[in-house]
């Protein structure tokens, strides 16, 4: 199986080939800040968390790329309604769709048929693919780089380990519940064995919010999240409570934060953007701001 761009991609003469090295660090020397967004777990809202944080970037004036490696499970494109979106015909350099004015995206959902298509690759495919999209893809000159990668430690994770250098690092995504913990842990042994700074755990589903009158539900119990971070000698970054209204967003392709939910939620996550935007000295995002609905241009 082949993506549907990637099958007609260009024969590049071998000098083009031999330039991607070249490509790929000129192309990281544009971007100011790298951050990967991991979990040891699948299903613990890595996804949505690695899109609201792109679009809250993007919303506090930064200059954002959002690159989706989920190689076999790409839902960047469903998370921010972007399904569908083609990219433009061969050439040497691939662009990025644009949800916003300051908010650009790239994943494997654009290069497929449809949804129901399966990446059925290895390793060194994957790897290839990866480093295409940060040496081939017109990123321009970006504040962030947002990386979502796929649950685990595996190729994906290793491999932008490996390709980008200067990473600022690793935003990790747990639940609660010990199940996802222990996973988590080795998630953050990785980023120690690899080199790769951890910014910092976040604690998603952390209580649900009752939408009718707000009172929070452990669900899942609560402060796991928090205990990891002390026990491993990393910084935690928050709890993020469920809420259905993110649950609506997300089948509606319509980013919590960038259609102005507000509540704890909300909140929550302008707690993170402060804390990651401190680390580039820029002003905190100010309460209440929320992305502009501007999307559009490359559908």
């Amino acid at each position: 199986m082949e993506p549907r761009h990637a099958a007609r991609a260009p024969h590049h003469p071998p000098e083009a080939v031999d330039r991607t090295d070249e490509q790929l660090a000129q192309h990281m020397c544009l971007i100011a800040h790298k951050i990967m967004v991991l979990s040891g777990k699948g299903g613990v809202g890595k996804s949505t968390v690695a899109a609201n944080l792109a679009v809250s970037l993007a919303a506090a004036g930064r200059r954002t790329g959002l690159l989706d490696i989920d190689i076999h499970g790409p839902s960047i494109p469903k998370l921010l309604g972007l399904e569908g979106a083609l990219l433009p015909g061969p050439a040497e350099m691939l662009l990025p769709i644009s949800f916003n004015e300051n908010l650009k995206v790239m994943s494997i959902g654009f290069l497929l048929p449809d949804d129901r298509e399966a990446v059925i690759w290895r390793g060194p495919m994957k790897h290839k693919l990866i480093k295409q999209f940060l040496a081939q893809v017109e990123w321009g000159e970006l504040d962030y780089l947002v990386v979502d990668s796929p649950p685990g430690t595996g190729d994906e994770p290793l491999s932008i380990a490996q390709l980008v250098h200067g990473t600022d690092g690793a935003v990790v995504v747990t639940t609660p519940q010990e199940v996802a913990l222990s996973d988590v842990r080795k998630c953050v042994t990785f980023c120690h064995r690899v080199g790769l700074p951890v910014i910092g755990v976040i604690e998603n589903m952390s209580g649900l919010v009752c939408p009718e009158c707000g009172a929070r539900i452990a669900l899942f119990k609560e402060g796991g999240g928090e205990a990891l971070a002390r026990e491993m000698g990393v910084p935690f970054l928050g709890k993020i409570p469920l809420d259905p209204r993110i649950v609506e967003a997300g089948y509606a392709g319509k980013p919590d934060l960038a259609h102005g939910v507000g509540g704890e939620t909300a909140r929550a996550f302008r707690r993170v953007v402060e804390h990651i935007l401190k680390g580039d000295g820029g002003a905190p995002a100010p309460e209440g701001t929320a992305a502009r609905d501007t999307k559009g241009g490359s559908r």
